[in-house]
């Protein structure tokens, strides 16, 4: 298959998959604390890795290990929590859509922190995605009262975890193999998350609660697939791609948590719709490089 038609192939499945986590999270969090989703995400993804791609850590060089613990930290620690802890207050159609902020976010990043240069276009586009939010969660607040929609700061926090990511994916290691990557990253991570997921208590009590024990199977779907198979095939779109493309999945997989939301009985008002819509605005515009 040539380079151009993985890159779609990639970017198909990786909506497949990141469009149904959102209500996967939810699920997770009927019977276990956003700590415990977010621990034991990191941790059956962490095992899971070493299984399959601990020799694979050999490729690792000594001047990739910093970058390698940063990366790990921005995009594969902190935001499982933080999606957790905000899915507690926010709909899971509506933490998709927050996360659609993440190829604008990488745009910022990479004009910010790493010199990419950007065209009015791309610059007018992020002005637009994040009108888009403001219209998004404002109306939110108001169409949801008893929601607390200051969590969806969470929410963008990780897409600026995610956006940073993606650029030091991108500068410092493509020489390694995305698998590599991504086994190093929960190689820093696994012991915290471990202590976080001891401290909540979990081990004394998910053998007598049949809830927990149900959320357990659907955390383990979501590290499976939402986070170990998906980080691998993401680092191997990174590697082929433009950062601001790969983090393009956030255009379609927003659709499909949507759905799977209003099918568990989630409601979406038509001016939250509207402020997607101005998201995705802004996103198209700013993967747009061609010159003016």
């Amino acid at each position: 298959m040539s380079e151009q038609g993985k890159k779609w192939l990639y970017l198909s499945v990786l909506t497949l998959i990141w469009g149904s986590s959102f209500i996967l999270i939810k699920k997770s969090l009927v019977g276990l604390s956003p700590y415990q989703v977010g621990a034991l995400r990191i941790v059956f993804t962490a095992f899971f890795l070493f299984s399959v791609g601990f020799k694979k850590m050999g490729e690792i060089k000594k001047r990739h290990w910093k970058w390698i613990a940063i990366s790990g930290f921005l995009s594969s620690f902190f935001p499982p929590f933080f999606f957790a802890l905000a899915q507690t207050e926010v709909d899971s159609g509506v933490a998709s859509v927050l996360n659609s902020l993440t190829p604008l976010n990488t745009l910022l990043a990479g004009t910010v922190f790493f010199g990419i240069t950007t065209t009015k276009k791309q610059a007018y586009g992020v002005f637009i995605g994040f009108i888009g939010t403001l219209i998004l969660i404002l109306k939110g607040a108001e169409f949801n009262p008893d929601q607390n929609y200051w969590y969806s700061i969470l929410i963008i926090m990780s897409t600026l975890g995610y956006a940073l990511n993606v650029n030091i994916l991108k500068k410092y290691l493509t020489d390694i193999s995305a698998l590599a990557v991504t086994t190093g990253n929960f190689a820093f991570i696994v012991l915290p998350a471990l202590v976080i997921l001891w401290g909540t208590g979990f081990f004394e009590t998910v053998m007598s609660s049949e809830a927990m024990q149900l959320s357990v199977l659907y955390v383990t779907v979501l590290s499976l697939f939402g986070t170990a198979f998906a980080k691998v095939l993401f680092n191997k779109l990174i590697q082929i791609a433009s950062p601001v493309f790969a983090s393009s999945v956030t255009y379609t997989m927003p659709l499909l948590a949507i759905v799977w939301g209003l099918l568990d009985g989630e409601s979406f008002s038509l001016l939250q719709l509207l402020g997607g819509l101005v998201i995705l605005t802004g996103v198209y515009l700013a993967n747009n490089r061609k010159k003016e």
